[in-house]
C-alpha cells in the first residue's frame, strides 16, 4: 500500500514537471516568435528566450534561431519543440512589450502562467497604427527624405513627393493585404509610382523626376531589414543574416525593377 502511495506522488511530481516545462517551452517559444516576426535581431531573439527559462529556474535551455523558424530543448536528453514563422514585418512597439515583460518576469512581477497569458494576448490583439496613420507616416516621410537626400532640389518638387510617396504607399498596403505573393506587392506599387511621376512630370515639365522618386520610394526602402542582416552577420549569426541580406536584396530589386520598367515603357511619352 506504501509503493503504491509513493507511486501515484511519483507520477503525479512526473506529470506535474512535464507540465511545467511544456508551459516554460510554449511560454520562450511564444516570445521568441513574436519578436521575429516583428524584426527583430536574432541574439536579441535568443537572449530573450533564455532569459525566460533562466528565470525559470531551468538554466540549461538551448534554442537555435532562423527567419523561418524556432528550435528550443530544455537541456540534454530533454524534450525539444520548435514553431514556423511565415509572417515578418517590422514593429518594434511588439519587441519592445516582450522585451519589457520578460524583464517583468525577471523581476518577479509577474509569474510564468501570467507571462503566458500576456505573450499571448499581445499576439492576439497587436495595436498596430491604423492604415491612414500608416498613409500619413509615409507622405511626411517621402518629402522629407527627399529634401535629406538631395543636394539641388526645387521646393516644387516637395508637395508632388509627398502626393505621390503616399498614396502609393496606400496602393502598397491594398496589394499586401490581399496578396500572398512575396516582392509583389514592392514591385506593382514602384511600377505605379514611375508611371504616376513620369505622368505628372509630363504634365509640369518644371518637376524633377529623379528627386520626386527618391522621395517616394524611401518609404519602401528595406532599411531595418539591410540593418539587422549586418547586424546578425557581424554577430556570426551567418544563416540569419544570409536570409536576411537575401530578403533585402530581392526588396530591392522589386522596387528598383518596378521602377525601371515604367521609365522603359513610359519614359518616352
Amino acid at each position: 500500500m506504501k509503493k503504491r502511495v509513493v507511486d501515484l506522488k511519483l507520477t503525479k511530481q512526473i506529470v506535474t514537471e512535464n507540465q511545467y516545462n511544456d508551459q516554460v517551452l510554449d511560454t520562450c517559444l511564444k516570445a521568441g516568435r513574436l519578436m521575429i516576426e516583428s524584426g527583430s535581431e536574432m541574439y536579441r531573439v535568443e537572449d530573450t528566450m533564455l532569459r525566460i527559462s533562466r528565470n525559470a529556474n531551468i538554466p540549461a535551455a538551448r534554442c537555435f534561431t532562423t527567419p523561418t523558424g524556432l528550435f528550443m530543448s530544455l537541456g540534454e536528453h530533454s524534450k525539444t519543440q520548435m514553431t514556423l514563422i511565415k509572417n515578418r514585418n517590422i514593429d518594434m512597439t511588439v519587441v519592445d512589450k516582450v522585451n519589457e515583460l520578460s524583464r517583468a518576469f525577471a523581476d518577479k512581477k509577474i509569474t510564468l502562467d501570467q507571462l503566458h497569458n500576456k505573450l499571448c494576448d499581445l499576439a492576439d490583439h497587436r495595436q498596430t497604427f491604423s492604415n491612414l496613420m500608416q498613409i500619413f507616416g509615409a507622405t511626411i516621410l517621402s518629402c522629407t527624405l527627399m529634401v535629406l537626400f538631395m543636394d539641388d532640389y526645387d521646393w516644387i518638387d516637395f508637395p508632388v513627393a509627398a502626393i505621390v510617396g503616399g498614396s502609393c504607399y496606400g496602393i502598397y498596403l491594398w496589394i499586401k493585404k490581399y496578396s500572398r505573393v512575396r516582392f509583389l506587392g514592392e514591385l506593382v506599387t514602384a511600377m505605379i509610382m514611375g508611371a504616376m511621376t513620369i505622368g505628372i512630370c509630363h504634365i509640369f515639365p518644371s518637376l524633377s523626376m529623379d528627386n520626386i522618386l527618391i522621395g517616394s520610394l524611401m518609404a519602401l526602402v528595406p532599411g531595418v531589414p539591410i540593418t539587422n542582416a549586418l547586424s546578425d552577420l557581424f554577430r556570426g549569426d551567418l544563416v540569419s543574416g544570409t536570409v536576411r541580406a537575401i530578403e533585402a536584396f530581392l526588396t530591392a530589386i522589386a522596387l528598383g525593377g518596378g521602377i525601371g520598367l515604367a521609365i522603359k515603357f513610359l519614359g518616352g511619352f
